[in-house]
């Protein structure tokens, strides 16, 4: 509120009497869904050709202009009619956020001119956010806290469960277990058994819902079987977890050793395969009239070596 609020007086301040209009969309804005923006001017003897669209960077905070854009994952179009601008988004994303405004310069600013100093004509803003969420993850407490609970979560009798539901999303969205059968409904993220006994098996269910946009909701389901007493170790979940991640560790540690091996011994073989320098010139005749030969004043025919 308070960029918004920086913003419009800014644009006060900045701006003379307001002459255009700038209309988009009334209801909440889903991520995909597509937008239009329209500029109008309510005085018939501003030239719109010189209207153009801005948006305002929260990053840089600034207002920079709105583009034209036709690539794989960033598209827009701009359409100019005698009386008015369209700005259209096929698909709306998170980085198409508001606050928008129309803008048109004085005809006497020149190219690269500081336009934040220019005088101009604004219309009042137009501010949307496009809200999401995301895919609902279930986690346990522990060491498993970045993996993903298994739809049927299997532990020892006795043991404590702590299992935490997470979405990304727009807004912090307000989370809800609730266990088949029951009546109860817990208003948390997390889900905390202590102590768990056999009468605390049975599905559970977490369910995310988006506080400002009721269609957004989601919920993930998992199902707890409490083993008995005498039950093995690896038979519990964290237990199967911790038995594979023992054997992807030693196979990699064989991995490894096997490599250093084999290269050791390629090594070792390439080393003993190298004899003495290949001296061709030593192994064949040197003549006298040959071009290898060396100077002498004996007349001997013969070979020298």
């Amino acid at each position: 509120m308070k960029l918004l609020l920086v913003a419009a007086v800014f644009a006060l301040i900045h701006g003379s009497s307001a002459t255009l209009l700038i209309k988009g969309p009334t209801q909440p804005v889903l991520e995909g869904q597509s937008i239009t923006l329209e500029c109008l001017s309510t005085d018939s003897e501003l030239n719109i050709s010189q209207v153009h669209f801005e948006v305002f960077s929260k990053y840089m905070q600034h207002w920079r202009p709105v583009w034209e854009r036709s690539w794989c994952f960033y598209s827009m179009q701009i359409e100019r009619t005698a009386d008015s601008l369209v700005l259209s988004i096929p698909h709306a994303g998170r980085f198409y956020e508001g606050p928008y405004r129309c803008v048109s310069y004085a005809e006497n600013v020149t190219e690269g001119e500081d336009l934040s100093e220019a005088p101009y004509i604004s219309s009042p803003l137009l501010d949307f956010k496009v809200h999401y969420m995301g895919e609902l993850s279930l986690t346990r407490e522990g060491y498993t806290s970045y993996l993903s609970v298994p739809q049927e979560l299997k532990v020892r009798l006795g043991d404590d469960v702590v299992v935490r539901c997470s979405a990304s999303s727009s807004e912090e969205p307000l989370y809800f277990w609730k266990k088949d059968g029951d009546d109860w409904i817990l208003p948390s993220s997390t889900l905390t058994l202590k102590k768990i006994t056999a009468m605390d098996e049975g599905q559970y269910t977490c369910m995310a819902e988006h506080p400002s946009v009721e269609s957004l909701s989601k919920k993930g389901t998992i199902s707890i079987t409490v083993l008995s007493k005498d039950a093995r170790w690896y038979e519990s979940s964290n237990g199967r977890l911790a038995l594979m991640t023992s054997a992807a560790a030693l196979s990699l540690l064989v991995f490894i050793l096997s490599m250093s091996v084999f290269l050791c011994r390629r090594a070792k073989r390439a080393k003993a395969c190298k004899g003495p320098i290949d001296d061709r010139s030593q192994k064949k005749p040197i003549y006298k009239a040959s071009v290898e030969s060396l100077p002498s004043t004996c007349a001997d025919k013969q070979p020298l070596v």
